[in-house]
């Protein structure tokens, strides 16, 4: 079995769940999943998890996203895309400086309503399910954040854009809301998500590139290993016996962490460092969280530490 991520760019046409069902065919296993949907005509990163990766699924879900974004003015559709119905169409007679200004106060965290073309789902049905059948349910706002948006070029009634944002933010209502907002109306006429995370499009490959990496015998080229995502965390390498203690899921005392954990952070992380006395050892400011691993160098799990106990707890396993 393959464990780690692949950094896939998803094209047009293929909704996430294509994507996973195509790869789980290349690579010729079932434990894969995707980390957060795409729109079947958008583009871009979607980083998807195989084997024991499959274990942070929801940890990329959660990060921070960056799009690019084509914002059409003028034009309101019911799913607010092209790939809707029009149901309103204006003349755009904004100034750039109206625009400009009305986009920025978007920036910050917000309220914002999902739209009903959307795989939400409310009482058990999908959104999108409802929606096809003519029928509009009342959504509850969620709470998004916009860290930024920078206007990369106006041409009237377009308008390109990216956005850097909080899990849960529709782009497609974004736009929909700028052109309410400026009077004439807006949908999302293309959309590129250039990052989640560390995973970034340059760096992403499709499809039927897989197929020639796999044919070619070189996958490990493109898949990242599990622990990658982690690297801000420092890492760890247990004793057998403090391996086997993980293994089974135990705490970690910072009794037995003491003389391992000077030589892999530094002396001066341990109060009795040169004292010889591992029973009074007292780790000085232990980091909140460490990647463990087996004296071989298997990537076992994140353990974070406990204040309370004084002691190192499994926060996640990757066995």
């Amino acid at each position: 079995m393959i464990n780690g991520i692949i950094n896939v760019y998803k094209e047009c046409g293929y909704t996430s769940h294509d994507v996973v069902a195509k790869l789980r065919g290349i690579l010729k296993q079932k434990k894969i999943g995707h980390t957060g949907t795409l729109d079947p005509e958008a583009q871009g990163v979607l980083p998807v998890c195989l084997g024991n990766g499959t274990k942070i699924c929801e940890l990329l879900t959660d990060k921070t996203k960056e799009y690019r974004a084509v914002l059409l003015l003028g034009t309101v559709t019911d799913t607010q895309d092209l790939t809707g119905t029009v149901i309103q169409n204006a003349p755009v007679l904004c100034t750039e400086e109206e625009l400009l200004s009305c986009i920025s106060d978007f920036v910050g965290t917000q309220e914002q309503i999902p739209p009903m073309y959307s795989a939400l789902k409310v009482n058990g049905k999908k959104l999108y399910d409802l929606a096809r059948q003519g029928i509009e349910v009342e959504r509850r706002p969620r709470t998004i954040t916009i860290e930024k948006i920078k206007v990369e070029e106006i041409r009237f009634p377009e308008v390109v854009f990216t956005v850097r944002c909080s899990k849960g933010t529709y782009i497609r209502t974004l736009c929909h809301d700028i052109g309410a907002v400026l009077g004439c109306g807006g949908c999302m006429k293309a959309l590129l998500r250039t990052q989640v995370g560390p995973f970034l499009v340059k760096d992403s490959v499709r499809l039927d590139e897989i197929v020639r990496y796999r044919d070619q015998g070189e996958l490990g080229k493109i898949v990242q290993p599990t622990d990658s995502v982690f690297m801000q965390f420092p890492s760890f390498t247990l004793t057998a016996q403090m391996e086997r203690m993980v293994r089974n899921g135990n705490p970690l005392p910072q009794r037995l962490m003491c003389s391992q954990y000077m030589q892999e952070v530094g002396e001066e992380a341990c109060a009795a460092a040169g004292t010889g006395d591992e029973k009074s050892c007292r780790l000085e400011n232990p980091a909140e969280q460490l990647r463990l691993y087996s004296p071989d160098g298997e990537f076992l799990a994140i353990y974070g530490w406990n204040h309370e106990n004084a002691c190192y707890k499994a926060v996640k396993m990757f066995l």
